[in-house]
């Protein structure tokens, strides 16, 4: 039973508070993504032009399986058309990383062909995968 003195309040929402966690909540994921960036040099403060455009190098990997067997990018390929692939996947004045990942079984000679061809791609850079001890 309801008293006569007795004000009727409606109910409400307050979103403040609400408001409060989604700011602190934002700021948090913005203060976290500064520090998962990777900068390549010491911390400078680099001049800006209106030409300039970001460089995208594309990375290609090249796996030599034990049996001597040639991938790149997970396409079979032979040795004699390794050059012409690579130069595909990078295009013309174009940089590239090329990631060689051989098995330890395969032989020398084989590996060093592979990399032979690839130093014969204009603008494709060479590297080498292996595991850490």
């Amino acid at each position: 039973m309801r008293l006569p003195d007795e004000t009727e309040t409606t109910a409400e929402i307050n979103i403040v508070p609400m408001i409060d966690v989604i700011f602190s909540i934002l700021a948090f994921v913005i203060i976290s993504t500064m520090f998962l960036t990777r900068s390549e040099g010491l911390p400078i403060n680099l001049p800006s032009a209106k030409t300039a455009e970001p460089q995208q190098t594309k990375q290609i990997n090249v796996t030599i399986e034990p049996d001597g067997d040639i991938f790149v990018d997970r396409q079979p390929t032979q040795v004699d058309s390794l050059k012409s692939s690579i130069t595909g996947l990078i295009g013309e004045n174009q940089q590239g990383l090329v990631i060689i990942n051989a098995d330890k079984q395969v032989d020398h000679g084989r590996v060093v062909t592979v990399m032979d061809r690839v130093r014969q791609v204009q603008g494709a850079k060479l590297a080498i995968a292996a595991t850490k001890q």
